[in-house]
């Protein structure tokens, strides 16, 4: 029970991710830009629902999910042009030390899903990667039918991301990309 004290303020530290604006969208003027928790969530409803059509346990992968953004609880959410400025490396050590800080209270098995995200050494942690980057269309699709306009390089960014191979991500992206032409 020693651990109690430091999982309570870790679990702490992690809720912060549900009023954590994601940076991107943000930047491109979204009126209402999605939470880290938000993303989270409704990357791991991508993964209950594609998971078992691409051979992938859909709880392992639920799971990995959750634990995958938990450095930002603590970091932030970093554009892409802030983590470009940074020397090689260093987001991920600095990601490696907040996920330490964060999961290692809640113990040995949120420690392990996060060795197996970072290191992508599993197929469950390739399709959650790909999932991480599909769900960009579908939040995309929503701002886009609640009006959002001047969000083209995420359609682009959309329709150049690496789904692993994963037919089932494909086909969903494919509908995205014609549903979000049609809300343009």
């Amino acid at each position: 029970m020693d651990r109690d004290p430091l999982m309570l303020e870790a679990l702490l530290a992690l809720s912060a991710m549900e009023d954590l604006p994601r940076t991107g969208w943000i930047l491109r003027g979204v009126r209402t830009p999605e939470t880290v928790g938000e993303h989270v969530l409704g990357l791991q409803w991508l993964c209950l629902a594609l998971a078992p059509r691409c051979g992938v346990d859909p709880a392992r992968a639920a799971a990995l999910a959750l634990v995958h953004d938990a450095p930002e609880a603590l970091l932030g959410d970093w554009p892409r042009s802030a983590a470009e400025l940074l020397p090689p490396g260093a987001k991920r050590v600095a990601e490696d030390a907040a996920a330490l800080r964060l999961l290692a209270p809640l113990g040995p098995s949120a420690e392990d899903l996060w060795d197996e995200w970072r290191l992508q050494r599993t197929e469950a942690a390739r399709f959650v990667k790909a999932c991480d980057r599909l769900q960009l269309g579908v939040r995309l699709l929503r701002q886009l039918r609640a009006g959002q306009r001047g969000l083209d390089e995420f359609l682009d960014t959309l329709r150049a991301a690496d789904l692993g191979g994963f037919a089932a991500l494909e086909e969903l992206r494919a509908l995205v990309v014609a549903e979000c032409a049609r809300a343009r």
